[in-house]
């Protein structure tokens, strides 16, 4: 199964949309599943057009589950690997790990301001793999 790799410097969102069409090129039509192999990351689609959206974002999920070292998530039991892994994997439980997207002509039909993401939660540099499966 082909695979996407996406070399991660930090939180934050990794858009990926030109790696997938150039795999989608030449496919026809049909679907397109993304599952990322990971349990610290998501995957979402997303406005690439103005990047205010992916800074409010960030900070929505930051605020929603901060580091584990806030006084507000006292409550954490889970800090096997530092502060922002409860965190993150708070995060991966509310945001989608597979996404599907119809394909036309070899094309993702997306929307005019739509691109895929991968939603980087953990603090450390990652390599993230999301498998890609394309049926007609």
């Amino acid at each position: 199964m082909p695979t996407i790799e996406i070399e991660t410097r930090g939180p934050g969102l990794y858009e990926f949309t030109g790696e997938l069409r150039r795999m989608l090129e030449g496919e026809g039509d049909g679907l397109v599943t993304l599952f990322v192999r990971h349990t610290s990351c998501s995957l979402v689609i997303q406005e690439n057009a103005d990047p205010d959206v992916r800074a409010d974002l960030e900070e929505f999920f930051r605020r929603l589950a901060p580091r584990a070292d806030d006084p507000a998530m006292g409550w954490v039991r889970h800090r096997a690997e530092g502060p922002d892994d409860m965190p993150a994997h708070i995060r991966a439980a509310l945001l989608p790990v597979s996404i599907s997207i119809p394909v036309e002509g070899g094309a993702p039909m997306l929307g005019a301001w739509q691109g895929v993401y991968l939603f980087e939660h953990r603090d450390a540099r990652q390599l993230r793999k999301v498998a890609v499966r394309f049926s007609s």
